[in-house]
């Protein structure tokens, strides 16, 4: 079976140079390691929250709730990225509640009753967060007239745009990018709230990778994304450096779940 490469997290068409530029710099390291058969590029069709995880995924980046809930067991954590995104704080990032620029709006309060874009039911910045930071104002009651679902962050921008909905939880990461790419775009939203905040998105390879290679990749990634001669294939992804989070701090994803479901709010509606 070949083996499966992909960034399917911060994916937008415009980064693709810097997506392959990071997978070129990775790939060397992983082949001057003695690894075969490793993929010349990166898959870019992948979705962010595929129905499972493939047990030919050599190198990809998952998103932290999933990974406790419908893909647990399926991969294994190569490291967390520090990303120099507005609302990262070391290796945490957080959502952002975001408006457009037209909104009434100035508070999270006054969304009751509204339209919440929503990218994926199991995503941990499009919903698990923000539904721990609504619960705390919901009162144990529906919140939003009515919940959209959109496949993606990009996706809940742009319907923004279009006036399809009022508001929608983005991954700082992903707004950075979004702002820096589309600026045109951007300056048509605003934030008007945040989330808690959360362990970044992993980079993970599948269970089935074997001990020895998950070790090489560890350790080619940790080179890739600290050392100074790798600056320039880190600088378009805003990477900073990488660090080695305990099991315990993607697992506190499920206490943001059972908070919630303790003030009344089980479900983002």
């Amino acid at each position: 079976m070949i083996p499966a490469v992909s960034l399917p997290m911060y994916n937008l068409p415009e980064m693709r140079p810097a997506n392959s530029r990071f997978w070129g710099a990775l790939r060397g390291l992983l082949i001057e390691a003695g690894l075969r058969d490793v993929p010349q590029a990166l898959s870019f069709e992948r979705r962010p929250v595929p129905e499972r995880l493939e047990a030919t995924m050599l190198f990809s980046q998952t998103c932290g709730y999933p990974l406790e809930t419908v893909f647990k067991g399926q991969a294994v954590r190569l490291g967390t990225p520090v990303y120099t995104a507005p609302g990262c704080d070391g290796p945490t990032h957080r959502a952002f509640f975001v408006v457009p620029t037209t909104s009434p709006a100035t508070r999270l309060g006054d969304l009751k009753g509204g339209v919440f874009l929503l990218n994926s039911p199991v995503s941990n910045s499009g919903m698990n967060l923000p539904r721990r930071a609504l619960a705390e104002i919901a009162g144990g009651q529906p919140f939003f007239r009515e919940v959209i679902e959109t496949g993606g962050h990009p996706a809940s921008l742009d319907r923004l745009l279009r006036g399809e909905g009022d508001v929608a939880s983005i991954d700082c990461v992903t707004y950075a990018f979004w702002r820096h790419h589309r600026p045109a775009d951007a300056a048509r939203l605003r934030i008007i709230g945040e989330t808690p905040p959360s362990p970044a998105i992993p980079f993970v390879t599948s269970i089935a990778t074997p001990p020895a290679t998950v070790a090489i990749l560890r350790a080619a990634l940790r080179t890739l994304c600290t050392a100074p001669r790798y600056a320039e294939a880190r600088v378009g992804l805003m990477l900073a450096g990488l660090d080695d989070l305990p099991d315990a701090s993607y697992r506190g994803l499920l206490r943001y779940e059972r908070e919630a479901a303790e003030l009344g709010y089980p479900r983002l509606m």
